[in-house]
């Protein structure tokens, strides 16, 4: 049996058109750059847990708005992450990585896409229009 583990993430970008990402300091993909977010916690919205998860990653405070990519991860051991990203506004805070961040960056669409990122973020990220789709 599956097991199912709903988590969340925040996609914002600045007013340069640069995309906030935070460097995995845990598995899964420990050492990867990827969205702010994390598992919702029992009781919680998804919209409380990404408020939650951006504050603790990035010391940054969110207003979260409409929803930006639903996707499934697989993690090969009988899990599977039912992920709901949302757009987000930043609102207050100072940029720093916090909790499970090793680190907190903004980056270019092309940074982006030579930057060792978790596995599909680069076609998440075209999925949701904040990366123009590569030519292929």
């Amino acid at each position: 049996m599956t097991e199912r583990v709903v988590a969340v993430g925040a996609l914002m970008t600045d007013e340069d058109g640069r995309i906030l990402l935070i460097l995995r300091r845990n598995e899964p993909s420990a050492g990867h750059w990827s969205l702010p977010g994390g598992k919702v916690e029992p009781g919680e919205t998804l919209e409380q847990a990404v408020v939650r998860e951006v504050e603790e990653e990035t010391g940054l405070i969110v207003e979260v708005g409409e929803p930006a990519v639903q996707l499934e991860i697989p993690t090969g051991d009988g899990r599977v992450y039912e992920v709901y990203d949302f757009r987000a506004e930043i609102r207050a805070g100072t940029l720093r990585p916090g909790d499970d961040a090793a680190d907190a960056a903004y980056f270019t669409p092309a940074q982006v896409r030579d930057a060792k990122v978790t596995d599909r973020l680069v076609e998440y990220l075209e999925r949701a229009g904040v990366l123009p789709r590569a030519s292929r």
